[in-house]
């Protein structure tokens, strides 16, 4: 018998991998999006793969299927500060309320619960690297709190539902990730560096470029999620990879790759911009038997190459 597996935000950047990678392992998969920052181009490659059902639907309104579902991943939400920054309400609700009926549907279904966290549950760091069991050092007024404090909630629901309704939960803490069917627009470091240096246009580097993030290829994640969903852990798991550079050294890296002949310019730090960012993932390789695999100029130079192909009208 096949598993099915719904994937909440399963048409988004990440949702979308983890859709190919169920389907190949020989899942039945419900991708259920309602495309605020989601694109259908995503799983277009997948569509006519009989055990793919695409549902657009708000999860923060309502979260319901027929029939057997023995996996949900909840990844439905904005994940970059220009996309949460302007859509705050709607990112709270989808990790409130979108959550709460995620977290309904894997409990009337008796499936495996898996929920996306993030990094930014620490905060600007004052402990680096950051294990599992540091509690972060978040503003939950400021203008990234919508997303910092949206995961935060998510995961202590997680954690209620698990603790007192007995659902097989698991939480992932995702650290900075790129690869292909990143938006250029996303207003993250990876597409914004690669996109202004094909057009050789000068790369914005905020503040002075010393802080520091770790980057890892979008492949290695979504194997990383994938051996978590099969675990017995119920507790928060790091997925990132540790090497750390500064986002100065990253964009000299993308200017190299790219051939380009753009120059750095630099704007201010924006406010609570996490300064350090690099996962311990002495859990992750304990529990999972995982580490990343892809080096970052392999990785920076696939995602350069499908930034050209979109460029030409070619790329998902």
């Amino acid at each position: 018998m096949k598993k099915t597996v719904l994937i909440t935000g399963g048409a988004g950047f990440l949702g979308s991998h983890l859709c190919e990678l169920f389907l190949a392992k020989g899942h039945r998969v419900i991708c259920v999006d309602n495309l605020l920052t989601g694109k259908t181009a995503n799983i277009r490659h997948l569509a006519k793969n009989k055990d793919l059902e695409f549902v657009k639907q708000d999860v923060s309104k309502a979260l319901g299927v027929p029939g057997p579902v023995n996996y949900v991943l909840h990844f439905a939400s904005p994940a970059s500060p220009p996309d949460y920054m302007k859509y705050p309400i709607a990112t709270l609700d989808v990790g409130s309320r979108g959550t709460r009926n995620a977290l309904d549907l894997a409990e009337s279904k008796r499936a495996v619960f898996l929920m996306a966290s993030t990094s930014e549950v620490y905060g600007d760091p004052l402990v680096n690297p950051q294990p599992e069991s540091y509690w972060g050092n978040v503003n939950s007024i400021g203008p990234r709190s919508c997303y910092d404090e949206a995961k935060r909630f998510s995961e202590a629901l997680t954690m209620a539902y698990h603790r007192y309704r007995k659902v097989d939960t698991k939480i992932v803490r995702i650290f900075n990730t790129y690869g292909e069917r990143m938006r250029k627009n996303d207003g993250r470091a990876i597409p914004n560096f690669a996109c202004q240096a094909l057009a050789n246009k000068p790369i914005t580097v905020y503040g002075d470029g010393s802080q520091t993030r770790s980057f890892c290829y979008v492949s290695d994640l979504v194997d990383g999620i994938y051996r978590l969903s099969a675990s017995a852990e119920h507790e928060p798991v790091n997925i990132g990879n540790p090497n750390e550079i500064t986002l100065l050294t990253l964009a000299k890296i993308i200017i190299k790759l790219t051939g380009s002949k753009s120059k750095v310019i630099y704007k201010p730090l924006p406010v609570d911009d996490p300064k350090v960012r690099r996962p311990d993932i002495t859990k992750a390789k304990k529990i999972l038997k995982w580490s990343p695999k892809v080096r970052l100029e392999e990785g920076l130079a696939r995602t350069i190459n499908y930034f050209k192909a979109s460029a030409r009208g070619l790329g998902t």
